[in-house]
């Protein structure tokens, strides 16, 4: 059986969308590339798809700040089937420059947090106030994503790689809420499971805060990278640990392509 279609958003400065392509590949979807001014002369190609991915890079250079340009160009030529696309059951990841694109469209944390047009959170620059490259431990939250089945409390290592991946909420309340309502997709932790601080939080996020979903679980942004960690001798401690079966991030690749299945 056919696996389901993923459309992978890119554009000038996009360059982790063949590591992206490669996971939803090898998760068993079928995987179709387009630019976002394609997309947005022929917005009617999202319904043809379950799952839109937004990965990683530095689109349009971040010239306006991390994912700005970009996430402007979504709310002016597509927000209309963007939300459509979500309404309808689909889902979406944003990872890094793309977890920052959703951010600054309102899509994440959810177009429920809106209020006066104002954002309901951003990503901001990192706390050490350099690029930080590094792995990191994340913990799965509660929440009930369908990227997430199955994986609550597990301990991952994904790396980072951003400057802009600070997570600030507009105000406590919305700090509150995302965390309340089990939107919580990953947090940092130490890689025994405890509190983080740098270098383990990279970027001095609130409340640790890697990733988060939306009010339904379907849309999911998260600043590291899991496509970065899908053969399991990606991570530098291979020969140490010994291989798994998969690397850490697959999970979430195979479970968006069983719930697309599903639907």
């Amino acid at each position: 059986m056919a696996g389901p279609n993923v459309l992978l958003i890119r554009t000038a400065g996009t360059n982790c969308d063949e590591e992206a392509a490669f996971a939803f590949t090898k998760a068993g979807a079928a995987v179709h590339p387009v630019h976002v001014r394609t997309l947005a002369a022929k917005p009617a190609t999202l319904a043809e798809h379950a799952i839109l991915i937004l990965p990683g890079g530095f689109s349009y250079g971040d010239d306006l700040g991390s994912g700005v340009v970009m996430a402007n160009e979504l709310v002016q030529r597509l927000q209309e089937p963007l939300a459509r696309f979500v309404e309808r059951g689909g889902l979406a990841i944003g990872i890094c420059n793309g977890f920052q694109v959703l951010v600054k469209t309102g899509l994440l944390p959810g177009t429920s947090y809106r209020k006066d047009g104002e954002l309901a959170a951003t990503l901001t620059f990192n706390d050490s106030q350099r690029f930080e490259d590094r792995w990191v431990t994340l913990k799965v939250g509660k929440s009930s994503s369908p990227f997430l089945k199955g994986a609550e409390g597990k301990l991952v290592e994904f790396p980072v790689a951003h400057g802009e991946g600070k997570f600030v909420a507009r105000s406590e309340s919305v700090l509150s809420r995302i965390v309340k309502e089990n939107q919580v997709a990953f947090t940092y932790v130490t890689r025994d499971g405890g509190k983080a601080s740098y270098p383990a939080n990279p970027n001095g996020a609130q409340a640790d805060i890697a990733g988060f979903t939306d009010e339904t679980g379907r849309v999911l942004g998260l600043m590291p990278h899991p496509e970065r960690h899908v053969l399991p001798w990606q991570h530098p401690r291979w020969t140490r640990d010994g291989l798994k079966d998969d690397g850490d991030g697959m999970f979430l690749f195979r479970n968006a392509v069983a719930h697309a299945q599903q639907a």
